[in-house]
């Protein structure tokens, strides 16, 4: 069991990009720069960290590069928490096999870097209005077909076996048009998955920021906590006005949003929960906002667990 100070919580290294200032590609830059971006986070008084593919994808780093980015963890004095991907579904008409390919990848390496669970989901690539928008959950996007979702049930059960003969697990993240972008469509879902290296990842920040009806977030935490075993964790203000219909949402640091975390984290440990936490923020300082948060969660969960 761990305590409030071992938990495994990670800075999400979205905030960074998948380039670096002059163009190159992170995957191609050298170690030097992927020191300089770990070492930001350290600074902050944050010792892990989640590589997500939309940053440094692992995937497709040759054996030595691995090995590389791994005395590079290790001369910064990081650990990683998980291992997320971001936007590349395991069904994508036109890279889902490659994508498949991929999410097995990090399911043989996150056992050698100390990590527990790798996280994959449904969504795909931004859209040219999406990627115009303010924020691009302002502009509608990818929408799975039903007519894939068998597909998907039998690819996430490949990386659930996968997971299984590693010793680890495999976390679907919730996001909305997607076969988990509800809380009752998430539990159905993974219940034909029916996989015990299976579960969810209850990313109902995804959800809440959206310009449209949602289900209230009490009710949806209800729903998907007790099939929860990994968390991206991101708050949003949240306004509806009845008048004129419109909708309003922004990025807030945890304790500040609309979502009660401090009485959901409570929720999710009294429910058995001891998954990894993910921070994620988008917009202002997205590190800064991480770092402040992964302290909130800390204090959190010494409160609940004293």
């Amino acid at each position: 069991m761990f305590t409030a100070e071992t938990w495994p919580i990670g800075a999400n290294m979205l905030s960074f990009g998948s380039t670096t200032p002059d163009g190159t590609p992170t995957v191609e830059a050298s170690s030097a720069v992927w020191a300089s971006q770990l070492r930001q986070v350290k600074e902050l008084g944050v010792d892990q960290i989640d590589p997500t593919d939309a940053w440094l994808p692992l995937a497709q780093l040759t054996d030595e590069r691995v090995e590389e980015f791994r005395r590079v963890l290790d001369g910064e004095g990081l650990t990683l928490s998980s291992i997320s991907m971001t936007r590349n579904s395991v069904v994508d008409v036109d890279s889902g096999e490659q994508n498949l390919a991929d999410a097995l990848r990090f399911i043989e390496l996150a056992p050698s870097f100390g990590v527990s669970v790798v996280n994959t989901g449904f969504m795909q690539g931004l859209t040219p209005a999406q990627q115009q928008a303010i924020w691009f959950w302002l502009a509608d996007g990818h929408v799975d077909d039903p007519a894939l979702r068998d597909l998907a049930i039998e690819r996430v059960r490949t990386l659930g076996d996968a997971a299984r003969d590693q010793g680890i697990e495999v976390s679907l993240e919730m996001y909305e048009d997607t076969y988990v972008g509800t809380a009752d469509e998430a539990v159905s879902f993974l219940k034909d998955v029916d996989h015990e290296s299976v579960g969810l990842n209850p990313d109902l920040g995804n959800l809440v920021r959206l310009h449209r009806e949602v289900e209230p977030w009490p009710d949806m935490f209800e729903k998907v906590l007790p099939h929860s075993n990994f968390w991206h964790i991101k708050n949003y203000s949240r306004d509806y006005d009845p008048a004129t219909g419109a909708y309003s949402s922004a990025p807030m640091p945890l304790k500040y949003g609309y979502i009660n975390y401090r009485t959901v984290i409570r929720q999710a440990v009294e429910l058995g929960y001891s998954g990894p936490f993910c921070c994620e923020h988008y917009g202002s300082d997205s590190l800064g906002v991480i770092a402040e948060n992964v302290h909130y969660i800390r204090q959190v969960l010494a409160s609940v667990l004293a």
